[in-house]
């Protein structure tokens, strides 16, 4: 029986010997692979793949001490935290800070870590302590969902108080420490009403009628439509198809001229948002990436399936962003000029939004 099927075979409970072989395998061969590419190629979740170094360079954290991990990650200063989902990696250096715990849910709100976290999807956690080819260590928690997806990851720098890191993680091990995790799929996604069962003329007067961004969402539950759906049916006064590339024009644009813009990159766990200028732009092959020294995005262009500007009204005007889709109409990364509640929205981000619909290009 090769490794292959030995990970396979055994089920939700992979065999962590049999991953760890392959593992070591697919590094020799790969050295640059991530986590999560390896995990793929050995065909089981990032989780079980972390999972299977217990007892060697990880420890598992107890869910009930997520939250107390929260609250403990200001004091050991600067970090860089990571969250991602199928198609972007949203990258950032700086504190946490001004945390905020409620049932279900947290709030960080420091100006570089800037998160809105849904902790009934957290599920699973660990510290790590990885070694690397060059004799160093890569330390990190890294958290994820039911299905072993990683929802939130925080890496330790160069100026990270690793003594109130190291004391985080003594108090927030759990006592089982297995090498093995079960996951289990999550739910599927329901599939959007018939077109002709929407009603559009209740969900374009709601839409005019909006008075904060965050009532967008309760326009889609109300109304039983889906966030593509939605763009779909809404009319061109506040939804514009644009070609697939406004994202790398928009970023170039908004580097040259120093303007200031909201990127947000989330998944079911976290939402991770960048406020501030960007400055590095480059093109890797399919990726498009931000490589600023605080902040760092690598987003796959070849999964933009539909781009879309989207005006919604505010009490404070109308606020203009940029969203795009996957294949499977999920948005996965959304950019705004840089606002607060009560501020109008920046005249320089839209007029670059605007021009956006006006670019040469394979509009879908």
């Amino acid at each position: 029986m090769s490794v292959e099927d030995k990970v396979v075979s055994s089920g939700a409970q992979v065999d962590a010997a049999a991953i760890r072989e392959q593992w070591d395998k697919l590094a020799q061969e790969s050295p640059r692979l991530r986590a999560i590419d390896i995990a793929d190629r050995i065909g089981v979740s990032e989780a079980q793949l972390i999972a299977s170094r217990v007892g060697q360079w990880a420890q598992r954290l107890a869910p009930d001490r997520f939250a107390d991990i929260l609250r403990g990650l200001p004091a050991v200063g600067e970090v860089m935290a990571l969250t991602r989902n199928e198609h972007v990696v949203h990258e950032k250096v700086g504190s946490y800070g001004h945390v905020t715990i409620q049932p279900g849910h947290a709030i960080v709100l420091n100006h570089h870590i800037d998160l809105r976290l849904f902790m009934g999807q957290w599920h699973h956690g660990f510290a790590l302590t990885q070694p690397l080819a060059d004799g160093g260590v890569r330390q990190s928690l890294q958290f994820f969902d039911a299905s072993g997806r990683a929802v939130h990851k925080v890496f330790a720098r160069g100026e990270t108080d690793m003594a109130a890191w190291s004391a985080l993680v003594s108090r927030c091990v759990a006592t089982e420490q297995s090498d093995t995790l079960g996951v289990k799929p999550l739910p599927a996604l329901p599939a959007d009403l018939p077109d002709e069962q929407i009603d559009q003329a209740g969900m374009h007067a709601h839409w005019s009628a909006m008075r904060d961004t965050h009532d967008f969402f309760g326009m889609l539950r109300d109304f039983r439509v889906g966030r593509h759906q939605a763009m779909r049916l809404i009319g061109s006064e506040y939804a514009m198809p644009v070609a697939n590339d406004a994202v790398r024009i928009m970023l170039e644009q908004a580097a040259a001229s120093g303007l200031s813009i909201m990127c947000f990159v989330g998944n079911p766990g976290c939402i991770q948002i960048h406020t501030g200028p960007v400055a590095n732009i480059k093109m890797m092959g399919d990726w498009l990436n931000v490589m600023d020294p605080k902040f760092n995005l690598h987003l796959r262009t070849d999964r933009i399936a539909t781009s879309w500007l989207v005006r919604k009204p505010t009490d404070d005007g109308v606020v203009t962003s940029l969203e795009l889709f996957d294949e499977q109409q999920r948005q996965f990364v959304q950019f705004f000029g840089e606002r607060k509640p009560g501020q109008k929205e920046n005249a320089q981000w839209r007029e670059l939004a605007e021009s956006l619909v006006d670019h040469a290009g394979a509009v879908q």
